[in-house]
């Protein structure tokens, strides 16, 4: 039976160790800081689940956080402009918003109540090559630090050389939910996004904001105030940008109680959206084996980074258990096995943050078709799907005209 070694812990790394002890495959899974670390730390990000994602964790058995209670049914879309646009999609199944300081400590512990063994510690470069000896595979499930750069980057779609956003994400009280609950996608053309959040944390139900700011756009000075120095000045500011250009969001903001939940709240960063090798050969004939953000880096404007983790976990999961030995044709087949869905949401979401004109012309033409608005909106659990409906012009014209709309 093999022995397998993750290091980081987050989906990607917890998932894949769930995944594999439910085999009772011996798994040793290293992480920078413990499950109280995590727990009572910053915020690491705004998470959605989506449908696929959540059914994976309930069949590990955990499910923790039912999508009945704690999730949401639909995209609300905003598009600013002379001539604002409203429309919405629906999914299929809800998807779910849930604070990974709950999430990622809960599972470490299942992990470990199922024989899973757990090691706490910064790993350094120079410390893999003994790590790879005391496993049959080495799986790198971090994009912090040195450890990303065993795996070398890929030029092409999915990959920048600069982040394309600013990003300013935060949980608050004070946003009454959308009706029906869903995520609000509100777009300010020229000065970036909104994608609103309805989250569960620590708080109990609350609403997180993340503004993904055009670099030089002016809703960038968010990410430069100094929230602790002035806490209600930084709430303030936020309303403003709601109420300047958002404002299906800011018709809902209580402002006797709208502010950030606590310091804790608030993430403020920049991310180089990144596509990397599958794997590298590591001295001694052994593999490590790219998962998560050391495979791909996406920024979240449409919420991939998470569910494309666990769904690659279960790819490599499933290889694990179908192959005799680890080697370079087991990698091969990993990346050939989750190429479709994982460079698909790498493309779709680069594709986002720059839409040609296709793609704004898709926004316009969803505004008038609920049946286009509610597939594009269910794709979002799908994205190799999403991916090949705006690949190109022509895919994006024939997905519309599938649904009656004909070319404008």
């Amino acid at each position: 039976m093999p022995d397998i070694g993750i290091i980081g812990a987050g989906v990607a790394g917890l998932h894949l160790g769930l995944l594999l002890r439910r085999h009772d495959i011996p798994v040793t899974l290293y992480s920078d800081r413990t499950p109280a670390q995590i727990a009572a730390g910053p915020l690491p990000a705004t998470v959605a689940h989506h449908a696929p994602t959540l059914r994976r964790e309930a069949a590990l058995g955990v499910g923790f956080w039912p999508a009945d209670t704690y999730g949401y049914t639909c995209h609300h879309h905003y598009v600013g402009g002379p001539r604002p646009l409203t429309f919405r999609g629906d999914f299929t199944s809800p998807s779910c918003g849930v604070d990974h300081r709950l999430v990622l400590p809960a599972l470490t512990d299942v992990f470990q109540d199922r024989g899973g063994e757990l090691r706490t510690g910064r790993v350094a470069a120079d410390e893999v090559a003994g790590l790879a000896a005391r496993h049959d595979l080495l799986v790198v499930a971090t994009g912090r630090g040195p450890l990303a750069d065993l795996f070398p980057r890929l030029d092409g779609p999915g990959s920048a050389t600069a982040p394309r956003r600013r990003l300013c994400a935060g949980l608050y009280h004070g946003v009454a939910p959308a009706e029906p609950k869903g995520v609000t996608l509100s777009l300010a053309p020229g000065r970036g996004e909104l994608i609103e959040i309805p989250l569960y944390s620590g708080h109990g139900h609350v609403t997180a904001l993340l503004f993904e700011c055009v670099p030089g756009g002016g809703a960038d000075a968010l990410c430069s105030l100094d929230q602790r120095a002035g806490p209600a000045a930084f709430d303030r500011a936020v309303r403003a940008e709601l109420a300047a250009h958002h404002p299906t969001v800011f018709a809902r903001t209580d402002p006797a109680r709208f502010g950030l939940t606590g310091p804790l709240d608030l993430v403020r960063t920049a991310i180089t959206p990144t596509v990397r090798a599958d794997w590298a050969e590591l001295p001694g004939g052994r593999y490590a084996l790219a998962l998560g953000d050391a495979h791909t880096v996406v920024d979240p404007i449409v919420g991939q980074g998470a569910n494309t983790a666990s769904y690659s976990a279960e790819v490599v999961a499933d290889a694990v258990l179908d192959a005799p030995v680890l080697d370079e044709l087991f990698c091969r087949r990993v990346a050939r096995r989750r190429a479709e869905v994982v460079l698909g949401a790498a493309r779709w979401s680069e594709l986002m943050l720059r839409p040609p004109e296709h793609v704004r012309r898709l926004l316009g033409a969803m505004s008038e078709c609920r049946s286009a608005a509610d597939e594009f909106t269910d794709n979002f659990g799908r994205p190799d799907r999403q991916w090949r409906l705006l690949a190109t012009p022509e895919r994006t014209r024939a997905f519309l005209a599938r649904h009656g709309v004909l070319p404008g």
